[in-house]
């Protein structure tokens, strides 16, 4: 077998070519390596040496590449290349995954709007969203945070408060301009924790309305709902500010029935997130006013 390393250079010197012949300047070479000019002079001196013919011509002002240099030149930057993609790709530490569950309606409400200002506070990691269709689902599930709602006390979790639950009337603004009362419209009703048109009634001191004439599973089916025009949900504030502040939404009373519940990012109490969790939390919190 022949002896293919008979003229192959130092990697050292290599390098020291790349760089000298992309920025055309051995001073350039050795300010971006961390180098002396001398020690870039030395290698290149080496690297001729060694291959028996000039790369590269002195000049007054820079060098410039022979034609050997030339023709050499892209070869040597393919090679550095695969070599720094395969290092990368073979011994580099592998991206970390951050998971977060949340309902459906607070993933597309709240979380997903907030994905960009996410990403830039977690380079480096790969975030996975889960949907938590039932509350149960959260006794099973494994993911790094949870976003749950209720008054913050789980055990062998720590939670730290994002928003309060705030809920008032809201409907499409073509059914609130057809001259109807509000309260006789067809009322939404959404299943889950929060509380519904029952406790409105009992709040305000108004008499029992029938039955809500359309039940859906979550608020985020109940706002698409609203918004078609189908009647008038009892929104969530906080997560319906985007539809009422772009018009699609109208809130005919500014009556509001508050809740003692929230949302709350938790994690397990002996998982502890580390030195992002101030990042994320200020990224998942309501922006100041």
């Amino acid at each position: 077998m022949a002896n293919t390393t008979r003229l192959l250079p130092s990697l050292e010197w290599v390098r020291v070519f790349e760089a000298a012949a992309r920025l055309g300047s051995f001073t350039a070479a050795a300010q971006e390596l961390g180098l002396t000019q001398a020690a870039v002079s030395q290698r290149i001196r080496h690297l001729e040496e060694r291959l028996g013919v000039t790369v590269f011509e002195r000049q007054a002002r820079g060098v410039s590449l022979t034609v050997q240099g030339e023709a050499w030149l892209p070869h040597v930057q393919q090679a550095l290349e695969q070599i720094s993609h395969s290092a990368e790709s073979l011994f580099s530490a592998p991206r970390t995954r951050l998971s977060l569950m949340a309902s459906a309606s607070l993933l597309v409400l709240w979380v997903i709007p907030r994905l960009p200002a996410l990403q830039a506070e977690l380079p480096g990691r790969h975030l996975t969203l889960s949907t938590m269709h039932r509350w149960p689902d959260y006794a099973h599930a494994d993911a790094d945070l949870e976003i749950r709602f209720g008054e913050g006390n789980w055990v062998g979790r720590t939670a730290h408060h994002l928003f309060d639950e705030v809920l008032t009337p809201m409907a499409a603004p073509s059914l609130l301009t057809q001259g109807n009362d509000w309260k006789t419209l067809p009322r939404i009703a959404i299943a889950g924790p929060r509380l519904g048109w029952r406790e409105w009634d009992q709040r305000l001191g108004t008499a029992l309305s029938p039955a809500p004439e359309i039940r859906l599973d979550s608020h985020v089916q109940a706002l698409r709902a609203a918004e078609a025009g189908a009647g008038v949900m009892l929104g969530s504030l906080p997560l319906c500010q985007a539809p009422l502040q772009a018009g699609q939404l109208q809130r005919p009373t500014q009556e509001v029935l508050p809740m003692t519940q929230g949302y709350w990012l938790t994690w397990q109490t002996d998982r502890p997130i580390g030195r992002e969790l101030e990042g994320i939390l200020n990224k998942l919190k309501p922006t100041s006013k």
